[in-house]
């Protein structure tokens, strides 16, 4: 009877063992990491996931395994990742994602690369690199009616997002119509057709835009009935000064005012062009003294005329031009130890060229301290352009505000405020006191160096610099570059460090550099040109493009 049941037993035995054995997994046989590549945004985190292959090749079995596995990053300071697959971007660059594993035969690892941009590009990685307004153009029937527009940015990663309210939206035309700057939700004036712009700054310093047109169609095949030139009357100088009219056509029906300044049925005229000429787009300009009438004429199209009228006085000498408003560069300057200098520059903005000079040593321009006699500001009574006008002095701790004041040739003065600073700190050895009596002199100063135009050209000049470790083109100055690039640009330096400045070619026709910036080779008006600077202190550029 034992023997039976040890037999049954066995029998039995024989028959769990393979059943059991086709049922579950021998063991882990590979591991696969989702997704294979990501991208993310200094300060955005993103989950990988690992699937596990169990069995053999007759029956294979998959199951997620991602707390299950040793998570690792090829490079911490660009990314980490936790216990559970979760990465965080920490600073710019690429690295390794793995996951590992002991198989069924020994050791398993899988990998996937991950890139990390700079904060400030594309919300969902990388820096927007393209953008297009959705739908490209839209038509409406006529003033007072909305349209949406859309802006989509794609990016480095290749995503796309919605950046409709992280873009700077413009109208070409604000007769024809108006946008929301921030909205993206146009709104019908006139007849016509505007070109409507989105823009948007990376971090980074690049720009991307996108265009798109949007239609007002009443007043299409309506006539006109009435034309006004705005201004009514301009005043002129004979050396070439310039003045933009502006002319407005009424419709019959309607009465809506569409702007036909440039329009092929409009012409334009000058009564005495001696004095004073106008071209095809409406722009006078003054030859000799005297006056003179620009009349604009409309033609319809049955072949009537409508005309506007407006006058030109021509004198001989330049009015006064006065400045528009003035910046003191940097706005805040801080020393630590005692008789450290910093210094500021004083930038103006004038109505005419060259729309931006620098002030900081014209005699017109007169520095003053609200603590002269523990932070002292020099002024350049004499207009020598070496002088040490804006430059401060620390004779004590504390702080001052510094102003720059500059007289208008119209009588007018323009301010602009600064602070400057030397803290006051006991010293903790083997920290050294800060604007304390005996401490050595601190460390040198950051310098902050100052690129403009002194020329006449506002359309296409250009001038780069490179960063203070060396990297070429990061500073670029002027509307001949396609990214972002003021008509005043700034960039930070060490102390003593010598800068080269470039004018590409095609940039404008150049004329030349300021005192201060040696050029490096005989200058040419076609380029390229550069120049070298060495910064003892805050200092500006001026370029010349004419």
């Amino acid at each position: 009877m034992r023997d039976r049941l040890l037999l049954g037993a066995l029998l039995l035995t024989g028959l769990i063992v393979p059943f059991t054995g086709c049922s579950n997994p021998s063991g882990l046989d590979s591991i696969s990491i989702s997704p294979t590549s990501g991208a993310l945004v200094v300060g955005q985190s993103g989950q990988f996931t690992a699937t596990g292959t169990y069995g053999n090749a007759k029956h294979l079995t998959t199951k997620e395994i991602t707390s299950g596995v040793s998570w690792s990053s090829s490079v911490p300071s660009v990314a980490t990742v936790d216990s559970n697959g979760l990465a965080t971007a920490v600073g710019a660059g690429t690295t390794t994602i793995s996951a590992s594993a002991q198989g069924f035969n020994g050791p398993l690892t899988s990998i996937a690369t991950l890139v990390v941009t700079s904060s400030g590009g594309g919300q969902t990685g990388g820096t927007v690199v393209s953008l297009a307004i959705v739908p490209g153009s839209q038509t409406v029937a006529g003033p007072g009616e909305t349209a949406q527009f859309l802006a989509i940015g794609t990016t480095s990663s290749g995503a796309t997002e919605d950046l409709t309210g992280l873009v700077v939206w413009s109208s070409s035309s604000t007769q024809i119509a108006t946008i929301g700057a921030g909205t993206g939700l146009a709104t019908s004036v006139g007849a016509g057709t505007a070109t409507i712009t989105a823009r948007y700054a990376n971090t980074g310093g690049t720009t991307v835009v996108g265009t798109a047109t949007f239609t007002v169609s009443v007043g299409s095949t309506q006539q006109y009935t009435a034309l006004s030139i705005i201004p009514g009357s301009e005043s002129l100088s004979a050396s070439g000064q310039t003045g933009q009219f502006i002319a407005l056509a009424t419709t019959g029906t309607t009465g809506v005012q569409v702007d036909v300044t440039s329009s092929p049925q409009l012409k334009w005229s000058s009564t005495i062009p001696s004095i004073a000429t106008v071209s095809p787009t409406g722009l006078a300009t003054g030859v000799s003294q005297g006056s003179s009438t620009i009349t604009a004429e409309l033609t319809n199209s049955d072949n009537s005329v409508v005309t506007g009228t407006a006058t030109v006085g021509v004198t001989l000498t330049t009015p006064p031009e006065p400045i528009l408003s003035l910046t003191i560069i940097p706005s805040s300057i801080t020393v630590l130890d005692f008789q450290l200098t910093g210094q500021f520059l004083a930038i103006g903005t004038f109505s005419s060229p060259p729309y931006v000079r620098d002030l900081t040593n014209d005699p017109k321009t007169i520095w003053l301290s609200s603590e002269p006699e523990i932070f002292p500001v020099g002024t350049n009574s004499g207009g020598n352009p070496g002088s040490s006008a804006g430059l401060v002095t620390a004779f004590g701790n504390g702080g001052a505000t510094i102003i720059a004041e500059s007289s208008s040739s119209d009588g007018t003065i323009q301010t602009a405020t600064a602070t400057f600073s030397c803290p006051y700190n006991l010293p903790a050895p083997p920290i050294p006191g800060s604007c304390y009596p005996g401490e050595p002199i601190g460390p040198t100063l950051l310098e902050t160096l100052t690129v403009y135009n002194e020329g006449l050209n506002t359309t296409n000049w250009l001038v780069t610099a490179p960063s203070a470790t060396g990297t070429a083109d990061v500073l670029h100055c002027g509307p001949g570059w396609t990214g972002t690039g003021g008509s005043v640009c700034t960039a930070t330096y060490p102390e003593g460090t010598t800068i080269t400045l470039t004018a590409p070619a095609g940039a404008g026709a150049f004329g030349g550099w300021s005192y201060n910036c040696v050029p490096t080779a005989a200058i040419t008006a076609a380029g390229p040109n550069s120049c070298t600077v060495t910064l003892t202190s805050n200092d500006s550029v001026g370029a010349i493009f004419n």
